[in-house]
Parts: structure tokens; C-alpha cells; sequence
């Protein structure tokens, strides 16, 4: 069997100096019939190894429910990487941060304790069988027993979190008792603060930037003084928000940087090579005074886009690559171009009236309290008096429609600091409340969502609430089986406001990765053939969502759009790129 090990300045691979050049590849936001097509075009840039996290909130969405098949078959993922003939790095966390919803942290964890990414026992209670799970998938393909993975991470960047050293003895402790042997490491800014208190002196520090190189190095040196260096995070893109832009870094200063790296001798893994897609409610969001909620594309302007083709960052990363490490003369195919077509949208009906909740409360209920992973809460209360008058909400989170006697009166915003409305005066007082992406760093990680704190009315506080949680992929799931015979023709009108259901029927040669331009709509969440695409926000920058094509077929497809606010042509268009966002000057 291969051996891989730290020398005294290198990486050892059978004991030869070995420089592990790796690209990033989250197998949770790429569709598992696309992987294969994503790791042969790393292989072909001149990528070694691939790395991926492993995102806990994915494998175990409600306690004790364990999945690790189809989307979140990390054991085929890692089998595919190792067919490729490239090796693998597995990062597990349990935070992972990456953009991505509660950092990867289950909801259901992070609701019932205080003490998160710390000692305290009854965290590293859950921790510790959470890794157990992933560790039966990663210990027998390590290197040393005829598999691809070479290299462990412990934690994440926690040196800008904390500084709990029995936290990180603990995630030692069990990676090393479920029989995980490779080097393990962890990954800081190269701050020296963060590199002293993200690590341990027998775990192999490495670094995460994605610009001044040497100097970056030179710092990492200095916390890790033996061995070799490595960045473990290059960051080669950015990610964006809605209401931004959309993000870019330059080719030639990002490639100039590899070279650097690669030319001092250092191993790198650059993030992202691919970065896929935040389908469904996967996005996450930064707050950092103010909550920015992630956009559905996780295109990173990586060397593969979002559609997995290749770019021109990936052929400039390509050229720097050959002058240090062999590269395979093939090269991918050129992007084709995708279908553009237009089909007619047709109404299906309201879709957020469900029958509300027979429970009632005093306070509305949160989103964790009721134990509701998707999207939307209805809160419903009667007026005292039927009296309006200034209304008032110790926080939103995220994004609120108010409206009394279903008659809309206005939207109270996270992301603008709203806490107050003057509503009218009526009998029944509606408040339909988005959760539009968990905070995946620092320390708002678990925070609750919904209507939280007081809400009053003039001062005085308002009682008797129900709250009802909808589940908009089951919502369309249920719209998609009665397209054929329980079209809405009450709601045909084209600029209807409100919420309304939308469906389209179209049809396809073979099976082909589209992008369904979202323009003319103005928020909600799309799908084709029951798969959920995501998000979609006039709002931008993001003005196309990705379908890959596994979800297509040849023959009949079909398209439900569930509209928050208003559509305003009823079309659904296809386009032959996508729609990204404008760009910094």
C-alpha cells in the first residue's frame, strides 16, 4: 500500500517529496450524476487531489436520521476521485462555514445547546458520533489501505472563533480512535492570533488566502516551522449576495499567485475549482452588522462554472500548473451552447392560504421551535378592536409580508434594519416570514428565525398568535401532481400580486443543462421535474438559475414557479447562459 506522511519539508508520498496540488469540489451542491464529469476536468488541469467538506446539516438534517446515500454518498464521491487516479482530502468540520446554511451545523444542534464548537460535553457528545458516522465512510479509504484519502482536517478556521484547546484534543481523540491514520491538519488565516489558537502543536497548520502569496507563507512559516507548507483555501473567486454583485477575480493575478505558491515548493488547494450550486435553501448568509443572505449560484468564478464548463481562469491555472507537476494533454470539450426556448406560464393558484395552525400562542413561534427546516412561516392573529396603528417586532428574520385582511400592506426587511409598520385598521393581521439563509459564521451560527422577541401594537403587546410553517418543496410537489387537472382558472390574470403558483410544460430532445432566466419574477423558489433549483430574487445580481441536466428528460418537462410578490410576464424563457450579475468596475 502507498504511504503518505510529513517529511521535514515536504509532503511524503513512498517517501518521496510529493507536492499535492488539490481543487475543491463540494459533492453536496453538485448533482451525483454530474461528479464524475467534475473530477475528470480536475485531473485534466493538472489537479492531483480533490478536497471536499463534508456538510453534517446534509447527512443529518433531524437528529438520529443518518443519510448517506444518493446526494450524500461521500463513499461514492471519494470512489469516483479515486478511479480518476487522484487523491483526496476530506474535511469534515463539524463547522465547515463555506457559504453554506448554519455552516453546515444541523439546526437541530445548534437550537438545543449554547456551548457550539467548544468541550462542553454534551456538544462533543453529538460531535463525536457525528464523526464516527463520517470516519466509517473516509478510515478504509485512506491511502494506506488502497483508497484516495491522504490528508484529514480537524475543525475549521477555528482560530477566528476560538481558542479551545480540549475542544480540539477531543475531535483528535475520536478521528484517531475510528481509525483515520493519515496527517491531520487545520486551516487559519495566516493571523497570528488565529494560527495559535486554531490549532495544536501535533497538528499540521496550514493557511487560507488567495493573494500576497509569499507573505502569507512567510507567516505560516512562522507558526509551522517544520514541514511543508500549504494553503489550504486558495481563494481563487468570491461568492455573492443578493442586492450585489457578482464577483470576479482577475485571471492573471490569481494565476501569478499559483505560480508563486506552486514555485516556492508549497502544496495548495485551490477554492473553488468547482463551486456548483446552492439548491433549495442551502445558501447561507454574513452578517457582519448587516444580514446578507447568499445568492442560489455558488458559481465562485472557479475554473469551472457553475454548469461545470470549463473557463478562462481554467486554462490560465492549467498553464501554471505544467511548469511544476505533469499535466495530461487532453483537454475538456468546449461549452456547448444550451437550449433557448420560451414556454407559457399558467396560473395554479394561491399557495401560502394553507389552513392555518389550530394551535395557538402567546408569542408567535419560531421556525426552530416548530421544527421546520423549510422556508416559510404564516403568523396569523386577530386585531384587538380591530384597531391599526403602529406595529412593532423586536427582530424579523429574515424577511416579512404584512397583511391585514389579506389585503397587503407592506414588507418589514432583516437586511434593512426594519422593526415597524403602520398597518390599518381590520380584523385579521397576517405576517408570512422568510427564513432566506442561515448565518454560517461566527457567532450568530444557530441563531433562531422567525418573529422574534415582542410584537406589539401602539406599545401594547399582541397574543394569540398560530403559526403555521410551510413547506415549499412540498407545496410544490403537491401543485406539480395536479397540474394536469387543478389549474387555478380563477387566477389567470398575468400581474397578479401576492403569492400564485405558476407552471410551464416543456419539451426536450435529450436531456441538457439549461438556465431558466428569472427577470421577469420577482422572488420565490423554482423547480423541473420536482427537483428544486433554489432561489430566485429580482433583487439580483443572480438573474439565471442553473438546471443541471440529470433532472431533465427527453420528451415532457415540467416547470413550477411558486411567486411571493408578483410575476410580471407570464413566461418562463430558457436562455443560452447564464445570468450572473454585473460586476465591479
Amino acid at each position: 500500500m502507498t504511504s503518505f506522511s510529513l517529511g521535514d519539508t515536504d509532503f511524503l508520498r513512498d517517501g518521496q517529496p510529493h507536492q499535492v496540488i488539490s481543487g475543491a469540489i463540494h459533492y453536496f451542491r453538485v448533482h451525483p450524476d454530474q461528479w464524475q464529469d467534475r473530477i475528470h476536468k480536475a485531473r485534466l488541469m493538472g489537479l492531483n487531489t480533490i478536497e471536499t467538506y463534508v456538510a453534517w446539516n446534509a447527512h443529518e438534517p433531524r437528529r438520529g436520521e443518518w443519510d448517506a446515500s444518493g446526494w450524500n454518498d461521500l463513499g461514492r464521491f471519494l470512489d469516483l476521485v479515486h478511479a480518476e487516479g487522484l487523491d483526496a482530502i476530506v474535511r469534515p468540520g463539524p463547522y465547515i462555514c463555506a457559504e453554506w446554511h448554519n455552516g453546515g451545523l444541523p439546526v437541530w444542534l445548534t437550537g438545543s445547546m449554547d456551548d457550539l464548537r467548544s468541550s462542553a460535553p454534551d456538544f462533543l457528545i453529538e460531535v463525536s458520533a457525528y464523526l464516527r458516522r463520517v470516519y466509517d465512510i473516509v478510515a478504509p479509504r485512506q491511502i494506506d489501505r488502497g483508497g484516495p484519502v491522504v490528508l484529514v482536517q480537524i475543525e475549521n478556521e477555528y482560530g477566528a472563533y476560538g481558542s479551545d484547546r480540549a475542544y480540539l484534543e477531543a475531535l483528535v481523540a475520536v478521528t484517531r480512535d475510528a481509525g483515520i491514520t493519515v496527517p491531520l491538519t487545520t486551516v487559519d488565516q495566516p493571523v497570528d492570533q488565529m494560527l495559535a489558537d486554531g490549532s495544536l502543536p501535533e497538528l499540521h497548520k496550514t493557511g487560507s488566502f488567495g493573494s500576497r502569496s509569499a507573505e502569507r507563507l512567510a507567516t505560516l512559516r512562522a507558526h509551522q516551522p517544520t514541514g511543508p507548507l500549504m494553503c489550504s483555501e486558495f481563494w481563487d473567486g468570491w461568492f455573492d449576495w443578493w442586492g450585489g454583485v457578482h464577483h470576479t477575480t482577475d485571471v492573471a493575478a490569481a494565476a501569478a499567485d499559483l505560480d508563486t505558491l506552486l514555485a516556492a515548493g508549497a502544496s495548495v488547494n485551490i477554492y473553488m475549482f468547482h463551486g456548483g450550486t446552492n439548491f433549495a435553501l442551502t445558501n447561507g448568509a454574513n452578517d457582519k452588522g448587516r444580514y446578507l443572505p447568499l445568492v442560489t449560484s455558488y458559481d465562485y468564478d472557479a475554473p469551472l462554472d457553475e454548469a461545470g464548463n470549463p473557463t478562462e481562469k481554467f486554462y490560465a491555472f492549467r498553464e501554471v500548473i505544467a511548469k511544476y507537476a505533469p499535466v495530461p494533454d487532453e483537454l475538456p470539450r468546449s461549452a456547448s451552447v444550451a437550449p433557448a426556448f420560451e414556454a407559457a406560464l399558467s396560473p395554479a393558484g394561491t399557495w401560502t392560504d394553507a389552513v392555518g395552525s389550530g394551535v395557538v400562542t402567546a408569542q408567535p413561534q419560531t421556525f426552530d421551535a416548530l421544527g421546520h427546516l423549510s422556508g416559510l412561516v404564516r403568523y396569523d392573529v386577530d386585531l384587538p378592536d380591530g384597531n391599526g396603528g403602529i406595529l412593532a417586532i423586536d427582530d424579523v428574520r429574515d424577511l416579512a409580508w404584512i397583511s391585514v385582511d389579506d389585503v397587503a400592506v407592506g414588507t418589514l426587511a432583516r437586511t434593512r434594519h426594519d422593526r415597524a409598520i403602520r398597518i390599518p385598521d381590520g380584523r385579521r393581521l397576517s405576517i408570512l416570514v422568510e427564513d432566506q439563509g442561515r448565518v454560517n459564521y461566527d457567532h450568530r451560527l444557530g441563531e433562531e428565525k422567525g418573529l422574534i422577541g415582542a410584537v406589539t401594537l401602539d406599545g401594547t403587546p399582541v397574543t394569540g398568535w398560530h403559526s403555521t410553517p410551510l413547506d415549499v418543496a412540498a407545496i410544490a410537489a403537491e401543485i406539480d401532481a395536479k397540474a394536469d387537472t387543478a389549474v387555478d382558472a380563477g387566477r389567470s390574470d398575468a400581474a397578479g400580486d401576492g403569492p400564485l403558483a405558476w407552471t410551464a410544460e416543456f419539451t426536450l430532445d435529450a436531456p441538457a443543462d439549461l438556465f431558466l432566466d428569472t427577470a421577469q419574477w420577482s422572488k420565490g423558489y423554482a423547480f423541473v421535474n420536482g427537483f428544486f433549483l433554489g432561489r430566485y430574487w429580482r433583487n439580483g445580481p443572480q438573474g439565471t438559475l442553473y438546471v443541471p441536466a440529470p433532472v431533465t428528460r427527453p420528451g415532457g418537462n415540467r416547470l413550477v414557479v411558486l411567486e411571493l410578490e408578483q410575476i410580471l410576464e407570464p413566461l418562463a424563457r430558457f436562455v443560452e447562459a447564464p445570468a450572473l450579475g454585473v460586476t465591479e468596475e
